[in-house]
């Protein structure tokens, strides 16, 4: 019996839209949700916090803004690279600025393990695109703290991974990311110098003109 041509076209069309798909991430996702949910009704005493996580209806939850709070942690990106949980070292990973110890998930972000891309890193871009290495759709690194050029969609995925180790249970904040003091010194003083130098020789070719 022949296959009807819409049939066809119906199955030809599901298998390369499949194809497409990302199941790591997919399933990443999955679970994510199922956490937050989870806490949402741990935190919230709500026990249907459950359907508008996973339906994607749900509304955000505010992260209290503590970057002034003189019991927080600032971590520079060099500290953070070292912690990747290599001899001893705990598992951090940050996120909009904010940096998680995800250490009691090491069976997630250990070596080797599925998440351990966005370990000793700000890797928020990757978490709203789902790309975790090389080049993502608008040319930029994957791994990469920069949000330009994300879509609506892309940057509520990143605060659903935000809510997730915010309110997890075995995931601590830990602080905020921040520049390196030393290396801001040096740039401030190498463009001073650069400054200065541009100074120095207007005024020589201006001296040479006079003369």
């Amino acid at each position: 019996m022949p296959v009807p041509i819409w049939l066809a076209i119906t199955i030809g069309a599901t298998g390369i839209a499949l194809a497409r798909v990302d199941y790591n991430m997919f399933f990443m996702r999955f679970f994510r949700d199922l956490s937050r949910s989870k806490a949402r009704a741990r935190l919230h005493n709500n026990k249907y916090a459950m359907i508008p996580v996973m339906l994607g209806i749900e509304k955000p939850i505010k992260i209290e803004d503590d970057i002034n709070a003189e019991i927080v942690m600032t971590i520079t990106r060099e500290q953070l690279e070292e912690m990747d949980g290599f001899d001893g070292a705990p598992l951090y990973l940050a996120i909009k600025g904010r940096v998680y110890d995800v250490s009691a998930g090491e069976k997630f972000y250990g070596d080797g393990k599925d998440y351990h891309e966005w370990v000793g890193k700000d890797a928020s871009r990757s978490f709203g695109t789902g790309c975790r290495g090389g080049i993502d759709r608008t040319g930029m690194e994957c791994l990469s703290s920069s949000l330009e050029g994300l879509t609506e969609k892309e940057l509520k995925e990143i605060d659903r991974w935000v809510e997730l180790y915010e309110t997890h249970d075995k995931y601590t904040f830990v602080g905020h990311l921040v520049d390196d003091p030393v290396d801001e010194i040096l740039e401030n003083v190498q463009e001073e110098e650069g400054t200065d130098t541009e100074q120095s020789s207007g005024q020589t070719t201006t001296e040479n003109v006079v003369a």
